[in-house]
């Protein structure tokens, strides 16, 4: 029996593509679903997301699924957050206020640097501080497609495993434990995105 990767719906967009990237790299078992036993039941976790930071957290509470991620990434779940999906890591949001995120990354969700065009949208090359099974088998320096505003800054460097540069070094990509997150779009990142999809549906198999 495949493994079951839930792709968490909290109507922030872009829940098919994500799928449907994950199909691609020949991962089965991935279902989109906004319920609460899927998810506790998973033996891995998708969090995507495109949109206002306010508006995912919100929604995440207001699903009652925020309670439910933080348990499964404490369990040791291994979970993928995708663009938003890796900015509501923070401990805080600072977009348009201040807003609560799940703390699982200690730092701040900052808005890019004045200066440069905004939003950040296009391919941008991912060099690797750190070793990650993520990237197994990716060139350093493969490019990757982004489209944001905003960006996780983490408190503790140590667990960047991707930077990129847009005005100013940011993380592209972190690890701790059995949890990662990526800024850019793995699904529209054609075949080096599809291999980083293969590879998060390899850490799941292995551990279930």
């Amino acid at each position: 029996m495949s493994p079951r990767i839930a792709i968490i719906d909290y109507r922030m967009g872009n829940l098919r593509s994500v799928q449907k990237g994950f199909e691609h790299a020949g991962v089965e078992g991935v279902a989109v679903t906004d319920e609460v036993a899927d998810v506790a039941v998973a033996d891995g976790i998708v969090l995507p997301g495109v949109g206002a930071f306010r508006d995912a957290s919100h929604n995440l509470r207001e699903s009652g699924l925020w309670d439910t991620v933080l348990e499964c990434v404490a369990d040791g779940t291994p979970f993928l957050g995708i663009c938003l999906g890796m900015q509501l890591l923070a401990d805080v949001g600072l977009e348009d206020g201040e807003w609560e995120g799940l703390g699982i990354v200690p730092g701040r969700c900052e808005r890019l640097p004045a200066g440069v065009k905004i939003p950040h949208i296009g391919w941008n090359t991912v060099a690797y501080p750190h070793d990650s099974p993520l990237f197994a088998g990716i060139e350093e320096g493969s490019a990757f497609y982004f489209v944001h505003s905003y960006h996780l800054v983490p408190s503790d460097s140590s667990c960047i495993i991707g930077s990129a540069e847009y005005g100013v070094p940011f993380a592209a990509a972190v690890q701790t434990g059995s949890l990662f997150a990526v800024q850019f779009h793995p699904e529209k990142s054609s075949a080096t995105g599809l291999a980083l999809l293969g590879n998060f549906g390899s850490i799941v198999r292995e551990r279930a």
